[in-house]
């Protein structure tokens, strides 16, 4: 089962990082891509809860993902794409993401993950060894400004993160690990 998850993993999280940064963009132009989506989010969060702006201007950097989910009874993957951006240095980086876990659950969803660093270090942290953990529990019935999803927010290790649901119906209870790594195309 393990192997099954392992192999699943690396497959989706593969067809879904290519697809969602357009594989035969030069890499200014995925960069592009990139800082779009983490515009257009940034925004999004913004009109949904405008004290996070202040939040993320105080903080020592903030990320901002895409990702793809798709949860198949007893398994859940995932994968996509981001930018850390650190406020102290001014620096971007550009990473990608895979996700993969085990609980009940049905359904595809499109979201997005903002995560704003407290200090340094959690920035560091993440850049660094990008690993996270832990349980989710959901209901996304949205298409386009059509539907309902929660925006989430988790904080922990001086790390405050929201979610936003783009598109997808989901409902899902799993525990998750998530792996992020520094894209060595971009940076």
């Amino acid at each position: 089962m393990k192997k099954f998850i392992a192999i699943s993993l690396v497959l989706i999280t593969s067809i879904l990082t290519g697809c969602a940064t357009t594989g035969s963009a030069s890499p200014d132009e995925k960069r592009a891509l990139v800082q779009s989506m983490k515009n257009n989010t940034l925004s999004e969060l913004y009109t949904q809860k405008p004290d996070v702006k202040q939040q993320i201007a105080n903080s020592a950097g903030y990320a901002v993902f895409d990702n793809a989910n798709v949860n198949v009874v007893l398994a859940s993957f995932g994968g996509g794409y981001g930018v850390v951006k650190n406020n102290l240095t001014g620096k971007s980086t550009y990473m990608n993401m895979g996700e993969a876990g085990l609980g009940l659950g049905l359904g595809v969803k499109d979201f997005n993950v903002v995560m704003v660093f407290h200090n340094q270090a959690a920035v560091n942290r993440f850049i660094e060894h990008g690993w996270a953990f832990g349980g989710n529990a959901d209901a996304a019935a949205k298409y386009e400004d059509k539907g309902g999803a929660l925006v989430a927010e988790a904080i922990a290790d001086q790390v405050t993160v929201y979610s936003l649901t783009e598109n997808g119906l989901a409902l899902q209870a799993v525990l998750k690990g998530t792996k992020f790594w520094v894209d060595s195309e971009l940076n």
